[in-house]
């Protein structure tokens, strides 16, 4: 099933995305699109195509701060690709009790259905089966769509065709990379401004690869991080399993590329593993989407090294019936 999501990721970028209660979707100065695990990965991505855009994204339980008198500017999206995130629909209640327009996206599930019954502007991602992780491509035309930012939403369809052309490439590349990590812990490092992308990368090592794996950000790591791979003979042993991926970008900061150069270099020096993918495309888009392609394969076939099955997340699932 995740080598079919896969291949089948760049047709998502063919998605219509159809508002229901379209009528009731006003303008806002401010968005706040509240989300868990995948079903936030688009809106993750669309901040850093607009750092400029006023939009928080919130991870967890109810809202985040809005102060008195900003309640009519904001429009809060509630994003759960099964409908049934419990987090997701506690801020969406919370803030229909505040009064604060909201819109809603969702295969199905509650969010479903109290966006249809309270008449909510909601719209309905295909049922396709895939993981929230692999969706990414239909959440982003959906929060696009309801932020009114249709020149991107009519701009980002071309990425179905540019995508699928650059697919055989993004398989080798992640291919590889699986290869030359196996038997070690990855740590994604990218810049501030594709964080994320590192983000996205380090998820899907954990779901689909069922390892473990970590990621930060230049230049914050390297006043704080990278002293601790300053290895010394009693303390290698804790370093010596980690597998370092640079995620470069010709568009970062000119510093930025130099702190990473130096870094890897340093890093080698101490004979870590280290490997960079760079990101490539005609745009900021196929960028993002073509890194993160690659980090679908390189996941996908992570698990394949390791013998575990890359679509299911039995301890998420473990867990949600334990806190039910």
């Amino acid at each position: 099933m995740m080598y079919d999501a896969i291949k089948s990721f760049p047709a998502q970028f063919s998605f219509e995305p159809v508002v229901e209660n379209k009528e009731k979707l006003g303008r806002y100065e401010r968005f706040v699109v509240l989300g868990m695990g995948g079903s936030h990965l688009a809106a993750d991505l669309i901040a850093a195509w607009k750092p400029e855009l006023p939009l928080v994204v919130h991870a967890g339980y109810g809202l985040p701060y809005i102060a008195a008198g900003d309640e009519k500017k904001i429009l809060v999206i509630a994003s759960s690709y099964s409908g049934n995130t419990e987090e997701t629909i506690d801020g969406f209640e919370e803030a229909g009790r505040r009064g604060i327009a909201r819109a809603a996206i969702a295969v199905g599930g509650k969010l479903r259905e109290l966006a249809r019954s309270e008449g909510v502007p909601f719209v309905q991602f295909p049922d396709t089966g895939i993981q929230p992780r692999s969706s990414i491509g239909f959440g982003i035309k959906a929060l696009l769509m309801l932020m009114g930012e249709t020149e991107a939403l009519a701009k980002i369809g071309s990425l179905a065709e540019r995508l699928a052309r650059r697919m055989d490439e993004c398989e080798k590349a992640g291919k590889t990379l699986a290869e030359q990590m196996r038997g070690y812990v990855p740590v994604i490092y990218a810049s501030d401004r594709n964080r994320a992308v590192a983000y996205n990368w380090k998820i899907k090592f954990n779901e689909t690869g069922k390892i473990p794996a970590f990621y930060n950000v230049f230049p914050e790591l390297n006043h704080n991080e990278m002293t601790g791979f300053d290895c010394t003979d009693t303390t290698r042993m804790l370093s010596e399993r980690m597998f370092f991926v640079f995620v470069e970008d010709s568009a970062d900061h000119p510093k930025v590329q130099k702190r990473m150069a130096i870094t890897k270099e340093l890093y080698s020096v101490r004979k870590m593993k280290v490997a960079s993918i760079t990101m490539t495309g005609g745009d900021i888009f196929e960028k993002m989407f073509s890194s993160t392609l690659t980090a679908d394969w390189a996941a996908l076939y992570t698990a394949k090294l390791y013998g575990v099955e890359a679509d299911a997340v039995p301890m998420v699932e473990e867990f949600k019936k334990r806190i039910a």
